[in-house]
Parts: structure tokens; C-alpha cells; sequence
């Protein structure tokens, strides 16, 4: 079950995507996050309760002195001295040590969950890194290409086939984009910045991001089944059995108690008498045992479970709802991310063909740089929306892992 809980918690990525790379992160996450650490400890702790459900009752021992000794018939008695010690029903200690080893596994698929949880947030921010690096590169294409084109502008002005505004104009785009890509760096720093924290590790460090990413051309196959291995709902199961051993345990307290003890009374020899028994020690074994006729704590202790029960499995049902519906979510922006990705593809590869006319329209000397502008703003358009497209898809795969996996 464990293996079950644990599977698919650290990759989130294709290989094709540089997926060690990212898997590399998601481990280094998880091994220095200080919120998995506590809850490690929480595991340890609820482990260590079932060394602490194996004991006994403390044993009791008293001591009394007689400051008026009684007198008997074989001698005053000085003190008396007992020790006792009780035992709880068969099987109760048994009881103790599961019910504590079922909270123990309770706080173990906590520590699943708290993984998967960092590990899909470690994914996200990665692809967000990337989407960000991957729009910066694209507007340096484009900035370049607009210089590019500022050049054929200012050569055109120099013969006449073209004004000075056409040249201001292309100006004034390349200062846009440089604009955009200023605040894409800044965007990027505060993603790494946040990159970095879930790693808990120095917020300035360079984080390596894969350059270029594609969409497969088949989807990997969703099994709706698998959503029920989630941890999310495996504790659900924990939870239930833990109860189931709690209510064991409750049956087991409500039986007898059992107690042995022993007596032991130093006596005193009567001077003036000569018997066999003069003085001699009494010595008394003791056998109690501890009856609850007034069980109503015990059957109000096995309504409650069952009403904990009940309340397990309308949990789990309503948490299974809403994974079912993120899972159909996730899956429908997937497919609506492919769609995107190839309209946008097939929009580019029309906007480079629209540029390959405007260049070879320059040779003949006939290039309108209105229709330069309007060109190159589609394409970095369509550039980021693919970029985005990218993104998306990779982002709702890791939100299916997240489900499934």
C-alpha cells in the first residue's frame, strides 16, 4: 500500500521535456521542504505511540507503619507492606498497538499528499519559468527583426519610398518591445524567487530551464480508475480503518480488569508466650478484578465511531466528486491546449509566409511598412500564444499526474 501511496510522486514531466531535469527539482523540494520535514515528524511521533501502547498499568506499591501496633493472637503487627499490579483484558495491549499503528499510517499518506501537493507547485513554477525565458527570446527575434526592417526604412527614405514616420513608427514598436521584455525579467525574477523558496534554498539561484518545449503528438492515456489510488482518498480509507480499530479497542476496554497483589505484614513475637506461630510474618496473596457495570461510556464511545464512520464516507464520496471534476477539468484544458497549439501553429506559419511577401515585395521596391507592422505584431502574437499553449498543456498534464499518478 505504501508503494500504491508513493507512486508518482516525483515525475511530472515527459522525457521529452528534460523530465530528470525537473524530476531533479521536485526530489530536491521534497527533501528540504520544512512542511514535509514536520510532517515526518508527526509520522515519528504517532510511530513511537505504539511503543507507548505497549505497557501496563503502573504497578502500586505501598507502605504503612503502625503507630499503634494491633495485637493479635500470634503477635502486634508493625506495618504492612503491598504491591499490586493490574492487567487489562486479553488482547486489549494488542488492541492499543493497532489502533496507534493506524493513526501512524494515517500520518504517512499526510506525508504522500504534502509531496504530491509540492511537487505539482515546483512543476507549475517551472513551467511558468519557461513559458516567461521562452517569451523573452521571442522578443528578441522580434526586436532584432524590427531592426532589421528599421534599416530597409531608413534606406527606403533615403530614395524616396518612404517617410520618416514610417521609420518613427518602427521606432516606436522596437521601444515597446523592448518594454515587454523588461518586465518579463522582472517577471521572471520573482517566479525564481518563488521557484527557489519551494525548494527552501538561496532565492538568487539560477534555476535551468529547458529552452524549447513541443506538444506530443499523442496524449498519454487517462485512466479514470487510477483516481482512486490518490492519496487524498486513500486517507479517507486510513481514517476509516482507524476508527474500525478504535471501536476494537473500545471493546476490549469495556471488558474486566484484572489485578494481582501481594500483602506482606512483619509481626512481632509476644514475649511471655511459646508457640509455633509466635511471630510469625502474614503474607496474604490478592486477586481483584475491576468489573464496568456502568458501561454507558463504552456505548456511547461505539455510537460516536459509528457515526465517525458515516461521516468518513460522505467525506471521501464529496473529495472524490471534486477530484473527478478536476480530473474532467484538467483534461478538457489539455485537449483545449492541443487545439490552441495547432491553430496557432498554422496562424505563424501564414504570418512568415505574410513576411516573405513584404521582403520579396522590398526587392521590387513596392514595401508598405504599415503592412510590415501590422505582420510582425501577428506574429509575436502568435508566437505567445503558442508559448502559452505550451505552457498550458504541460501545466494541466502535471495537474492530471497530480490525480492519477
Amino acid at each position: 500500500m505504501r508503494n500504491i501511496i508513493l507512486l508518482g510522486i516525483v515525475f511530472f514531466a515527459f522525457a521529452k521535456i528534460n523530465a530528470q531535469q525537473l524530476a531533479s527539482y521536485i526530489q530536491e523540494a521534497q527533501d528540504n521542504n520544512p512542511e514535509i520535514q514536520a510532517f515526518e515528524l508527526r509520522y515519528n511521533i504517532a510511530e513511537e505511540k505504539v511503543n507507548e501502547a505497549n505497557t501496563l498499568p503502573d504497578t502500586q506499591i505501598s507502605a504503612g507503619y503502625f503507630i499503634s501496633e494491633p495485637e493479635t493472637r500470634t503477635g502486634a503487627q508493625r506495618a504492612r507492606f503491598s504491591i499490586s499490579q493490574m492487567l487489562p483484558w486479553f488482547g486489549t495491549i494488542t488492541a492499543r498497538e493497532n489502533y496507534a499503528s493506524s493513526m501512524a499510517e494515517t500520518e504517512f499518506v499526510e506525508i504522500a499528499i504534502a509531496k504530491r501537493k509540492l511537487a505539482l507547485s515546483v512543476s507549475q513554477s517551472y513551467y511558468k519559468l519557461y513559458a516567461i525565458r521562452a517569451k523573452q527570446l521571442v522578443l528578441d527575434e522580434n526586436i532584432e527583426l524590427l531592426e532589421t526592417y528599421e534599416r530597409l526604412a531608413l534606406t527606403s527614405l533615403e530614395v524616396g519610398k518612404a517617410s520618416a514616420v514610417d521609420v518613427l513608427r518602427l521606432q516606436i514598436r522596437q521601444n515597446e518591445l523592448v518594454q515587454q521584455r523588461e518586465v518579463l525579467e522582472e517577471d521572471y525574477q520573482a517566479e525564481q524567487t518563488l521557484f527557489n523558496n519551494l525548494l527552501n534554498r538561496d532565492e538568487t539561484m539560477t534555476v535551468d530551464i529547458i529552452e524549447d518545449m513541443m506538444i506530443p503528438d499523442v496524449d498519454p492515456q487517462v485512466l479514470n480508475e487510477n483516481l482512486q489510488l490518490n492519496p487524498e482518498l486513500i486517507k479517507y480509507d486510513k481514517l476509516y480503518e482507524s476508527v474500525e480499530q478504535a471501536e476494537l479497542l473500545n471493546q476490549k476496554e469495556s471488558a474486566p480488569n484484572i489485578g494481582f497483589g501481594l500483602d506482606y505484614v512483619p509481626v512481632s513475637e509476644r514475649p511471655d508466650m511459646n508457640f509455633s506461630d509466635n511471630g510469625k510474618d502474614i503474607v496474604m496473596p490478592m486477586v481483584s478484578l475491576s468489573i464496568p457495570i456502568f458501561n454507558n461510556r463504552y456505548k456511547s464511545v461505539t455510537k460516536q465511531n459509528e457515526l465517525k464512520q458515516l461521516e468518513i464516507k460522505s467525506r471521501k464520496e464529496e473529495r472524490l466528486n471534486s477530484l473527478e471534476t478536476r480530473l474532467a477539468q484538467a483534461v478538457y484544458n489539455r485537449n483545449t491546449m492541443r487545439i490552441k497549439f495547432n491553430v496557432q501553429t498554422d496562424n505563424l506559419k501564414q504570418a512568415n509566409d505574410a513576411e516573405e511577401i513584404l521582403i520579396k515585395n522590398y526587392e521590387t521596391g513596392t514595401i508598405d511598412f504599415n503592412d510590415v507592422l501590422d505582420v510582425q505584431e501577428l506574429q509575436l502574437k502568435f508566437q505567445i500564444n503558442l508559448i502559452e499553449s505550451i505552457k498550458g498543456y504541460y501545466t494541466e498534464y502535471a495537474n492530471i499526474n497530480y490525480l492519477i499518478r
